[in-house]
């Protein structure tokens, strides 16, 4: 891999890129954002063939990267993709694309894509997988979603089958949850809530679910559907650590319209509260006591529990 060294902004081509323009690592080479390009033969692109994972970073400190780089690599296992370095070495890159981007609070994506093949199926057509980091800024939900809560809306798109897309795989084939997403937008929502297809609560299409009923911290396991979230393990193990009773538990849309407390939770998001779903007020109608408490133990937790890096 052919990391470069030093302060100064340079694309693979040797040039001065402008300050201004964020850099991309691609197979190794630093890249300006506009120069970034793979092959329209790459099997990511042609058939979603490919493993991908969002990373957060806060202050300087890539919150929980360790637990993410090792979701991926047990996502290319899985489905027979070579990862092109180690898991050390994507470390280091992601790192280094911080630096150059003089980014301190940033998203991460990171991408291993099956790589450039033929238009059939067969993967051992595809030679070698491309692997890319951009890092950049996001922002899901508005402010006041933090402050108020939002409102949800069930949508007719079930999650797929585990038995055909293991929940647990995070690919590049999210056309699933992009469907749900545009029926959520259609009803003027910003998020939508998935049943799986015995009509049990799966998740949201980015984001787990979470409820509080009698102080108990609930959500729904990842065999029925849901991701294995990283911040959804976080908050959970964040409750215990504050004796708040939390547990895996199937839930109904009937559990959750009875809720006390509703709140998402995801590598973007974050820890959002919810207060109203398919129309119907979630406990006061307010972000609860319990959700609130852990929205700061949770940003609390960010300032300490990842790998930390200086520009």
């Amino acid at each position: 891999m052919a990391i470069h060294k030093g302060s100064s902004h340079k694309s693979k081509r040797g040039l001065e890129t402008t300050s201004s323009e964020l850099l991309v690592c691609l197979n190794g080479e630093f890249v300006p954002k506009s120069e970034a390009k793979i092959s329209i033969f790459d099997h990511g692109l042609l058939y979603g063939d490919g493993v991908f994972e969002g990373i957060r970073s806060y202050n300087g400190l890539v919150f929980k990267l360790k637990e993410h780089l090792i979701r991926l690599k047990e996502s290319a296992h899985t489905i027979m993709l070579k990862l092109p370095m180690s898991l050390d070495q994507m470390e280091e890159t992601i790192i280094e694309t911080l630096k150059r981007n003089r980014l301190r609070d940033a998203y991460v994506r990171v991408v291993v894509t099956r790589g450039e093949g033929d238009l059939g199926l067969d993967p051992d057509n595809c030679k070698s997988p491309n692997f890319f980091v951009i890092t950049d800024k996001i922002v899901l939900y508005p402010e006041s979603f933090y402050r108020n809560g939002m409102e949800i809306i069930t949508v007719p798109t079930v999650r797929n089958l585990p038995e055909a897309i293991n929940p647990a795989l995070k690919t590049l084939n999210y056309l699933n949850n992009i469907l749900a997403k545009i029926e959520a937008k259609n009803s003027n929502y910003k998020e939508a809530l998935m049943l799986n297809h015995q009509g049990y609560v799966a998740e949201c299409t980015g984001d787990n679910v979470f409820i509080v009923k009698n102080s108990i911290v609930q959500t729904p396991p990842t065999y029925l559907g849901a991701l294995r979230g990283i911040t959804r393990q976080a908050i959970m193990d964040v409750a215990l650590r504050n004796d708040i009773p939390c547990q895996e538990r199937i839930l109904t849309r009937h559990d959750l319209y009875n809720a006390d407390e509703c709140f998402l939770t995801g590598t973007a998001a974050e820890v959002i509260p919810v207060v109203r779903i398919d129309g119907r007020q979630i406990g006061t109608g307010k972000p609860g006591k319990t959700t609130r408490k852990l929205m700061s133990a949770f940003h609390d937790l960010t300032r300490k529990d990842g790998v930390r890096y200086t520009l």
